[in-house]
This record gives structure tokens, C-alpha cells and sequence, in this order.
């Protein structure tokens, strides 16, 4: 199984060696991103599984039970730009390596069990995430379609570039019962797992954020020739906010039984001229916990800081929401089943949260969902060192096979 795994992600991802020093780009919606998906699309074919695209772009390759409703496990292929090759695709490789041990052991499914590959899940390329996953559960705002990559192109052409019809996107939406649940696989992206010498993690919910933008107006002006004490610095308001922030955040989080993060992630500053004071600075701040109370509570403790900078340094200051997005909290029973089942294989567990977004907290809107995570080297993610051992990834297909035999039997 291992040789298996090792041959299977590397042909997921379009390479001979893992080891790439520029990483993986296969953004949404792109001919990198087919390609990977053409890739799943063989590899399941040669597992004996029938394999459909959605209107959506997904990937849904189905192992025929007695019943037509399935029980579900995947993720997807596309990766953030300088990506790593386990975000997403560990969840697929898995899925389609549970299926591979279930079918050497001569298991027959009396429910139907699907492998999908969800396309797009990344927000890399157009800052709208898992475009995949909200098509399934009917859920995707179709006014994203004119929302455009950094090159100009917009998310209607993009989908319409890979042979799809995006006026007909809301058809892939799958109806409630034909799917009795759903388990994903990822890596975990943190050192949770790893900090606690754990050998996987089972997840009770997924932390979605608040997102505000912070504009500061002040005064553009010659630094040469401006006194200091006559200057309206946007960019000196808005640093305390910085530090503030990350203080902030860890005090909600030490006094609370959940934990919290926040982070100033994004800063622009104009007109951004070596000799102009700063007339214009911009602050976007992620805010992610599973509690959205004390989400709530951090962000409207920014915004009483702006009102208190705004006054001390004669600029003005709005604070506008972004994304407000309620946290997912994930079906119990079935994640007590997936906790249990790698109990009873021999691998210590530790409940969790996450802190980022997966497919699984759309799929969790309409139908019993799990989210399994397994290990990545010292939580390198998002980079070329992302990195999974052969035995955490046998470990995941170990897993979710003991799942889908449960979930799928009789």
C-alpha cells in the first residue's frame, strides 16, 4: 500500500519527485488543476469505480452498493500558488486508497461510497473559496461570477474555460438524500497533532472567520518639510492597532475554554512614496475561533481601539465587515464513530478544532460530516516542505477505510 500511495500522489501531482523546490501552483479552474483531476479520474477508473463530472467541475468516482445513496470521502487537487502537494490531495489519495483496501479485502458496499474531488477550493485565485464544495450543497452565491483573478479573468470565464456552462452551475447541487454522510481527510496544517503525540486528529468544528477591512484616512504631506507635530500619519494610527491585535487575541484566548486567533494579514499604505507621509493605510484583520461570541467580542474590541486612535492621532477611521461567517460545528456521531474506529486500530486521537476552512463545513450544511486530520511535518503548510510521512498517509487510508466499511455496510 505504501509503494501505492507514494506512486498515486506523485501522479496526483503532476511530478516524478516530490521534493520541489518552487512547490505546486494548481490553482482553480486551471489547466493545472485539470490535469490533476484528469489524473484522479484514471486512477479511479482503474480501481473499478464510475467516474462523473458535475456542472460544477467536481469529480465524483462512485463504487456501485445495493442502496444509490452513498456515503462520501474526498477533498481536492487545486493548492495555493507555491503550494505544498499533501493540502487537499492526502484527502483524495486516501479516500481512493480506502476504497483500494476495502476492495482487497473483498468488502461489498450495501451503500453506494464515492470518492469526490472537489474542484476549486482554494481562494488563491480569486479570493472566493471552495467553489467546489457550495456548488454540492447549494449554497454558492452565483454573484461571485464576476469577481476576477489578478490577471482580469473572472470566475465565469475561468469555470467556462475548462468546458463548463456557468448558468448551469446551481445543477450541481445534490439533493439530501442522496448522500447519508460525508468524512474528509486532510492534513492538519498546525502541530496540534504533533504537540500533543497524537498520530491524528478528529475535529468537532471549523473556526470560520470574521474578516474586517480598516481604512485610515489621514494626511499626505512632504516629510521633509512637515513638522512632526503638525502630521495626520495614517500609518503611524494604524500601527498600535497591529500589536493590539495580537495582544488582544491572546488574552480572549487564554480566558476562554476555546481557543481564538486574530491577525493583522494584509497592509496598504499610500501613496507609498519614500518622501510622502502616509495620507492612506488599510488593515485587513482575520479573526477565527469555533466560539462566535468571543470572535464577535474581539472584533468589537477593534473597533473601540480605532475609536480611541482615531481621536489621539487626528485621523479618521471605518471599519468595514467583510465576512462574518458563523462556525461550523461537525455531526457528533459520526465523528465519535471515525474517532473510535482509529481508536480501535491502535492510533491515539486528539479532538480538536480547526482553525482553517475545508469543503467538509459546506457539506456539513446539508449532511452528517467528519473532518479527520492526520499529521504534516513541524505544520508546514502552504509551502514547498509541506510534508506527510508514508505512515501518517497509511494511517489515513487505514482510517477512513475502517469509516467507510461502517458507514457503507449493511
Amino acid at each position: 500500500m505504501k509503494e501505492w500511495l507514494d506512486a498515486t500522489l506523485k501522479a496526483l501531482n503532476l511530478v516524478d519527485t516530490m521534493d520541489q523546490p518552487a512547490g505546486f501552483t494548481r490553482l482553480g479552474y486551471s489547466k493545472e488543476e485539470l490535469a490533476s483531476m484528469n489524473v484522479f479520474r484514471e486512477v479511479a477508473e482503474n480501481l473499478g469505480l464510475s467516474v462523473r463530472k458535475d456542472e460544477a467541475g467536481n469529480l465524483f468516482a462512485r463504487w456501485e452498493g445495493v442502496k444509490p445513496h452513498a456515503v462520501l470521502t474526498g477533498s481536492h487537487l487545486d493548492t495555493v500558488e507555491n503550494g505544498g502537494g499533501y493540502d487537499g490531495a492526502a484527502g483524495v489519495l486516501c479516500g481512493l486508497g480506502a476504497v483500494k483496501v476495502l476492495k482487497d479485502r473483498g468488502f461489498k458496499p450495501h451503500h453506494s461510497i464515492e470518492v469526490v474531488c472537489f474542484a476549486s477550493e482554494e481562494s488563491a485565485r480569486f479570493g472566493v473559496s471552495t467553489i467546489g464544495s457550495k456548488s454540492v450543497a447549494g449554497i454558492l452565491d452565483k454573484s461571485v461570477e464576476n469577481v476576477k483573478d489578478r490577471h482580469g479573468t473572472s470566475i465565469k470565464d475561468a469555470v467556462e474555460s475548462t468546458g463548463l456552462d456557468w448558468s448551469s452551475i446551481e445543477k450541481a447541487e445534490r439533493s439530501r438524500d442522496e448522500i447519508l454522510s460525508f468524512i474528509e481527510l486532510h492534513i492538519e496544517q498546525g502541530t496540534q497533532i504533533e504537540d500533543h503525540g497524537a498520530q491524528f486528529g478528529i475535529v468537532r468544528g471549523v473556526a470560520c472567520p470574521i474578516r474586517l477591512k480598516v481604512k485610515v484616512e489621514g494626511m499626505a504631506g512632504h516629510t521633509g518639510t512637515t513638522p512632526m507635530g503638525k502630521r495626520s500619519d495614517a500609518l503611524v494610527a494604524l500601527s498600535p492597532l497591529i500589536t493590539f491585535v495580537s495582544e488582544e487575541a491572546e488574552k480572549l484566548s487564554n480566558r476562554s475554554s476555546k481557543p481564538l486567533v486574530a491577525t493583522v494579514s494584509t497592509l496598504d499604505v499610500k501613496p507609498n512614496v519614500m518622501n510622502v507621509i502616509p495620507g492612506y493605510a488599510e488593515a485587513g484583520i482575520d479573526i477565527r475561533s469555533v466560539d462566535d461570541h468571543l470572535k464577535r467580542e474581539m472584533a468589537d474590541h477593534i473597533i473601540e481601539k480605532c475609536r480611541s486612535v482615531e481621536k489621539a492621532f487626528n485621523v479618521t477611521i471605518k471599519v468595514e465587515t467583510l465576512v462574518d461567517n458563523p462556525s461550523v460545528l461537525l455531526d457528533e456521531e459520526l465523528t465519535s464513530r471515525a474517532k473510535f474506529a482509529g481508536e480501535n486500530l491502535g492510533y491515539k486521537t486528539l479532538v480538536m478544532d480547526s482553525g482553517a476552512g475545508h469543503d467538509v463545513m459546506n457539506m456539513a450544511a446539508k449532511w452528517p460530516s467528519a473532518l479527520v486530520f492526520i499529521p504534516c511535518e513541524n505544520g508546514i503548510s502552504h509551502h514547498p516542505k509541506e510534508h506527510s510521512t508514508p505512515e501518517d498517509l497509511h494511517a489515513g487510508v487505514e482510517i477512513l477505510a475502517e469509516v467507510l466499511q461502517q458507514e457503507a455496510g449493511e
